[in-house]
């Protein structure tokens, strides 16, 4: 998991209060509603709830695996020198003079979308260390692009 914003440790609390307060309630009362229709052995909705159950409870360990894990980046203390996460780097694509804008956060907070891409991707890990003016060639899965970097601020 490793370094996110203040904002993305947020919601992954959030998440995690959600999951717990709410979900995991809904998924005991389940159980507990396909317990009482009768023979287990022939219940696909008993059957069905526990697997739910256990999805759930999966996914509140990894989000608190993710959350102790997790390493709070203070952005007064980041540089705008080179591309580093939480970077939003303003770039060129040298083929067909397209700007671009992204902030490189990490997984967990990647939303295209919102213009958000993360660090793990084939054009952040091109960009990271690089700084205003290189021209920095990256191959993505349809082949390899060219781009110019134009402005480094912090996201």
């Amino acid at each position: 998991m490793g370094y996110m914003s203040q904002e993305g440790y947020d919601k992954l609390i959030a998440e995690l209060k959600h999951l717990e307060g709410v979900e995991r309630p809904k998924a005991s009362a389940a159980i507990a509603e396909a317990r009482d229709k009768g023979d287990l052995s022939e219940n696909s909705e008993y059957e069905a709830a526990k697997e739910a159950q256990a999805h759930l409870e999966s996914k509140i360990n990894l989000l608190k695996q993710a959350i102790s894990e997790a390493k709070i980046v203070d952005t007064s203390r980041l540089s705008s020198d080179s591309v580093q996460i939480l970077s939003k780097v303003e770039m060129t694509n040298m083929a067909n003079k397209a700007r671009m804008t992204y902030t490189i956060v990490s997984e967990s907070e990647a939303d295209l979308r919102q213009g958000k891409i993360s660090i793990k991707t084939p054009i952040a890990q091109g960009l990271l260390n690089h700084k205003v003016g290189d021209e920095v060639e990256v191959k993505i899965p349809r082949g390899t692009i060219k781009l110019k970097i134009e402005n480094i601020t912090v996201g």
